[in-house]
């Protein structure tokens, strides 16, 4: 879950750092204080576009940092562990900096990431629902992945975009080596020459690191020959002072010592140590220096061959490491287009049986979709019914579509088919007309549906919109009861939804430290709550009543 939040001037926001809270916290404040720039804030630092617009006035550059929890998210330490950026098993820090010109970069744990892989890791992390999600639900391919999402088919989903993707490889493999294609053979000799060069390397196993410590070590070869020298010098010299002449000293008095002191064998031991250590190390250095090559002319072989080896490297924009990898591709490669007709039977081959096993995938898939969808259409109803709908049904209309060219999403076209009471025929959720209706139906999913996402936190930037009375308290309730498994940031202007959260947070129009205005967030308790409970209740005008109903809301069943 997101335990800290640091915004540093993004849009109005001077500087705001905030605590989050396990369960649900009610983010409330007047219109215009700044409360959707908050989850705009958190969009940001999981992803979203960013643009030089979002810089506050006057400021060179917008930040957002969030710290999150990771002890208990399972699928976000696996996320960072395969990609070697887990520092802490417990945390993960993610932050974006957005300077002029839009650029913009991205860290996980104080290491650079893309902004996809910022988005692929947000996945994770959070999940956003914004004001106009209801717009979002209109599209089939939302429909889909929410119900993949609520029935939890990722892993299938995996097998069949992994079998989608290998079929089409496959097909653009075909295209490349088929005997009409008058390209093949420019390409093929293209492909030879440049084997030819690699294989021409002749490149031993891990010799470009062989090389570059061969190349340090001849380029200071006379800096290390003195420094062996002087250490041996210092060691087993002739002077006074050698490590060599200090141990016979100090062993001849330690014997004197040891006829009147036992003690003294133990300091003797060790000063025989140290001698037979110096040897040793003398000895080492003495080897060093009679194998050292000081002849400029294999300093400047082996500068030559490095040279080579990264100019070939750049030329296949690859590491010099990869350059034995690359030479392999390249004869696989090679041998592919080489064998013409007999290779395209074979891949053909290949390829419709790649296309079978996405047929019984897609299949496999088309039945637990179906069942997920008949769970998510009884919760989804539930919630209509509780939200003021008697009557209204939602149901999730599936239906397999031909399986050619095999695709990433599996066969099936999903689409939501509501009705919104008694006597309305039901119809796809894109042809409901009302706005209000087509709210509290997409309220009902979203609350329904996020029961199987993977993301601990979750974000409802008013979703509650278009509600009140009744209704909201029902909001409030799921809302709160969802914060239970699940950390709730929710941004409302409805008492009733804020009055049910287990924390509430205030944003608050403020003086920047510049003097300009700004935001500040603070999470409030006790009589301040019930005054910014009783505030949402009465706007301005607050009577002893508006807040003896606030409290009787914030402390009542």
């Amino acid at each position: 879950m997101l335990s800290h939040l640091t915004i540093r001037s993004l849009a109005v926001i001077d500087g705001l750092e905030f605590d989050c809270l396990p369960g649900m916290t009610a983010l409330t404040g007047e219109t215009g204080a700044g409360k959707s720039i908050v989850v705009d804030a958190l969009a940001l630092l999981l992803g979203a576009r960013a643009g030089s617009e979002m810089i506050r006035a006057g400021a060179e550059r917008a930040e957002v940092c969030g710290v999150f929890e990771t002890t208990s998210n399972e699928s976000a330490r696996a996320w960072l562990a395969h990609r070697d950026l887990e520092e802490d098993p417990g945390e993960c820090i993610v932050r974006r900096v957005v300077g002029p010109g839009s650029r913009s970069r991205a860290y996980v744990n104080h290491r650079p990431v893309t902004v996809h892989q910022l988005r692929d890791l947000g996945e994770h992390l959070v999940d956003i629902h914004g004001q106009h999600v209801h717009h979002l639900l209109l599209d089939r391919d939302r429909q889909r992945i929410i119900v993949d999402d609520f029935g939890g088919h990722h892993a299938l989903l995996a097998q069949v975009a992994e079998t989608a993707g290998r079929w089409h490889d496959l097909r653009r493999e075909i295209a490349e080596i088929a005997p009409e294609d008058e390209d093949r053979t420019s390409r093929l000799d293209f492909l030879r020459f440049q084997l030819d060069e690699l294989e021409g390397l002749r490149l031993g196993a891990d010799e470009p690191n062989q090389l570059a410590n061969d190349q340090r070590r001849l380029a200071n070869a006379e800096s290390i020959l003195d420094g062996c020298r002087r250490a041996l010098d210092r060691l087993d010299g002739d002077h006074e002072h050698s490590v060599a002449t200090a141990c016979a000293d100090a062993r001849r008095s330690l014997e004197l010592v040891a006829r009147h002191d036992s003690r003294a064998r133990e300091v003797l031991d060790l000063v025989d140590a140290t001698a037979i250590n110096a040897t040793e190390a003398s000895t080492a250095l003495r080897t060093m220096t009679e194998s050292l090559d000081l002849d400029p002319a294999r300093l400047g072989e082996v500068e030559r061959r490095l040279g080579l080896i990264h100019d070939l490297a750049r030329k296949h924009r690859v590491s010099p490491g990869e350059l034995p990898a690359q030479t392999d591709r390249l004869r696989e490669r090679v041998s592919s287009l080489a064998s013409g007709e007999q290779r395209t039977e074979e891949l053909e081959r290949l390829a419709a049986s790649v296309a079978t096993e996405h047929r019984e995938l897609c299949a496999r898939l088309t039945n637990l979709r179906r069942m997920s969808a008949n769970q998510l259409a009884q919760k989804v109803t539930q919630n209509m019914l509780e939200l003021g709908m008697p009557g209204g049904t939602f149901a999730v209309d599936i239906r397999a579509l031909d399986a050619h060219p095999p695709s990433r999403n599996g066969t099936d076209r999903v689409e939501f088919i509501v009705s919104a009471g008694p006597g309305q025929q039901p119809r796809p959720l894109s042809k409901v007309a009302s706005g209000g209706e087509l709210s509290r139906i997409s309220l009902a999913i979203q609350v329904s549906s996020v029961r199987g996402t993977a993301a601990p936190t979750l974000v409802f930037d008013e979703a509650d919109v278009g509600i009140g009375g009744r209704v909201a308290e029902i909001v409030g309730r799921q809302l709160r009861t969802l914060g239970e498994s699940h950390q709730i940031l929710c941004v409302t202007h409805l008492a009733q939804v804020a009055s049910r959260a287990h924390h509430q947070a205030v944003v608050r129009k403020s003086l920047g430290r510049d003097g300009t205005p700004g935001v500040s967030m603070a999470t409030v308790h006790g009589q301040h709550r019930i005054e910014e409970i009783a505030r949402m209740l009465g706007g301005e005008r607050i009577t002893s009543k508006t807040v003896d109903h606030a409290r009787e809301m914030l402390h009542g069943p």
